[in-house]
């Protein structure tokens, strides 16, 4: 009596079992993508040579999806903040008010 009850609900259900079974499936096989940390080593490679440029000092970058953050011992000065600007806008594709540069605190 149980085996013909799971044997209806089993056709009455086919489909969406199957369905089912191959989207679980689908969710083992990896996407391609791999998680980035969130300091990569190309952020921190375009950190290193902001901060080896004349009047930048020490710098910290953060990147995100809306922008850019630059904190520096320079940003006091305008020609290097110019500079930070034009350099992470060629970098990131960014428009200069999606950049914010702050001055490092000492």
């Amino acid at each position: 009596m149980a085996a013909s009850k799971l044997k209806d609900i089993l056709e009455k259900y086919k489909y969406p079992i199957i369905m089912l079974t191959v989207a679980g499936a689908l969710l083992l096989f990896p996407t391609g993508t791999e998680a980035k940390s969130p300091a990569s080593d190309e952020q921190l490679c375009f950190q290193d040579i902001l901060s080896s440029t004349q009047g930048v000092g020490r710098a910290l970058v953060l990147i995100s999806e809306n922008g850019v953050v630059v904190s520096c011992d320079g940003a006091s000065n305008a020609k290097v903040r110019l500079d930070i600007i034009r350099a992470v806008s060629s970098y990131t594709g960014f428009s200069s008010d999606k950049i914010t540069i702050l001055k490092m605190e000492k």
